[in-house]
């Protein structure tokens, strides 16, 4: 994999969110995935959770005024000193807003009927008119912050591309159900996180190492109320993945592994992943997600 070229101006980095999407299914639980387009700039033809960038509406004075939680409220949710209240609440603005467009899920204190007008919206009305039509307050206070990636300089599964996401585990709102738009998204499927990734280990579907990692810790949790206990329970994962070669082979490597510059574990699951062609894979096989 060729290094970054030190002329080239640095890639700007991205603030975007991602809503993992859980529920209790007959087996334990499940999470909300959808396979984007094989043409999207980003993870084309992968299965991801649903999200995306930041825009600049979602800090909007009178759209933050509909949140069900005030914007210090959120920053401090988030353990990030340095980030201000207006850009954490854009965080959130975001992944509800990404969920409803993505996926059909409103986070907000709409009864059916109301959720129903939401749905029947036309595509090309703007969120925060469609919020400020139905008078909604958004219910910020579902999604649980879970983790932080910010994407390598030598990316290889998003090359050329940065972003700085944060990740939220929220559990499905009761009386919704989940689906994928049919644009950005191909298909959607409830796995559960230990099926996920064996269907990845067998070839049927494409992961990334982010969405890959995240799995192999939900796949820890036997229900959704654990798992927003032990969620609840501590500070985002700050994960910002090392790439680098270990016998000429491409290798991720997360906080913890003697190769990577920050020496305290901050998640379970593998320490180090081997690039092998489109393929994200432990040294240990896949008992190395979840065992």
């Amino acid at each position: 994999m060729p290094s970054p070229d030190p002329s080239s101006p640095p890639v700007a980095i991205r603030a975007s969110a991602t809503v993992l999407m859980v529920r209790d299914g007959p087996a334990g639980l499940e999470v909300f995935m959808i396979q984007r387009h094989a043409g999207s700039d980003v993870h084309g033809g992968s299965y991801v959770f649903p999200g995306g960038k930041v825009d600049a509406a979602d800090a909007a004075p009178a759209l933050h005024a509909r949140l069900d939680l005030p914007p210090e409220t959120l920053r401090v949710r988030l353990h990030e000193p340095g980030l201000d209240a207006t850009a954490a609440a854009a965080l959130h603005v975001a992944a509800v807003r990404e969920a409803f467009e993505e996926c059909r899920v409103l986070f907000a204190d709409a009864d059916a009927g109301t959720r129903a007008r939401a749905l029947a919206a036309p595509p090309a009305e703007a969120f925060d008119a469609l919020l400020a039509r139905l008078d909604l307050r958004l219910a910020t206070a579902a999604l649980r912050p879970f983790s932080r990636w910010i994407t390598p300089e030598n990316s290889v599964s998003s090359p050329g591309k940065r972003f700085d996401t944060r990740f939220f585990v929220a559990a499905l709102p009761e009386g919704q159900n989940a689906t994928h738009d049919n644009h950005e998204a191909v298909h959607s499927a409830w796995l559960r996180p230990r099926d996920a990734l064996q269907r990845y280990w067998d070839g049927v579907i494409v992961l990334v190492p982010p969405q890959i990692m995240s799995l192999a810790q939900l796949s820890r949790a036997p229900d959704v109320a654990t798992l927003l206990a032990q969620t609840d329970a501590r500070a985002p994962h700050l994960v910002r993945p090392h790439v680098c070669q270990v016998d000429g082979v491409t290798t991720m490597a997360y906080p913890g592994d003697p190769l990577h510059a920050e020496a305290t574990r901050v998640m379970p699951g593998p320490l180090r992943l081997f690039v092998r062609g489109r393929r994200f894979e432990p040294a240990e096989g896949f008992a190395g997600f979840c065992d």
